[in-house]
């Protein structure tokens, strides 16, 4: 039987293996406040406008550094290029 090992919540994250890394930040987007979360088709548009751009590498935005599913899951953030 396979045991998962704790959760660090002192790891940086290129100490947390890469399934841990996408659970943590699924589970971030996942409890963010109503109050402050996209609309689930807003959030999905601006994945959508992400996916189609120049600068989206492996998750991130090369214009800005952030990381394009957490900042298209905040209602008031937006592209520093405009492109939502």
């Amino acid at each position: 039987m396979e045991t998962e090992k704790p959760r660090c919540l002192k790891c940086l994250l290129r100490e947390m293996d890469e399934e841990a890394y996408m659970r943590q930040l699924h589970r971030y987007i996942e409890l963010l406040d109503q109050d402050v979360k996209a609309a689930r088709k807003l959030y999905e548009e601006r994945l959508e406008a992400c996916k189609a751009c120049d600068y989206l590498e492996a998750g991130t935005c090369l214009a800005c550094g952030c990381y394009v599913e957490l900042r298209a899951a905040v209602r008031k953030n937006k592209c520093p290029y405009r492109k939502w």
